[in-house]
């Protein structure tokens, strides 16, 4: 069994919305992580995650000049910030949710360090 990690250990995050979708980027905090982010962060870990909480696709963009993922979450938002009976109907709390993902924790040899 491989040790687990919480994503937030290695990681920090920024969310918003725009409609119904909510916007999440993670960022590495040490770059050298980069790679083992975009292996184990995947759009399907992350709709897994959130399960029934989102409706639907999740969508993930790779950005490696700054060691960072982007997710746009497919009606996550309950129809939008006007039409939302939802505590956080902007979306700006996904992002602390999405830290608290367990992922298998990198090896050392797994990390390679960013140009």
């Amino acid at each position: 069994m491989s040790k687990k990690v919480r994503l937030g250990e290695l990681c920090h995050a920024r969310s918003g919305d725009k409609n119904d979708i909510a916007n999440v980027g993670v960022i590495c905090f040490d770059p050298a992580h980069y790679n083992w982010l975009v292996e184990n962060l995947t759009a399907e870990a992350v709709a897994a995650y959130f399960g029934s909480h989102i409706k639907g696709p999740v969508e993930r963009f790779e950005l490696p000049r700054i060691a960072a993922v982007n997710f746009l979450l497919h009606g996550a938002l309950g129809g939008g910030v006007t039409r939302s009976l939802m505590v956080d109907g902007h979306g700006k709390g996904v992002s602390a949710i999405m830290l608290d993902i367990l992922l298998d924790a990198p090896a050392t040899d797994d990390i390679s360090r960013a140009a």
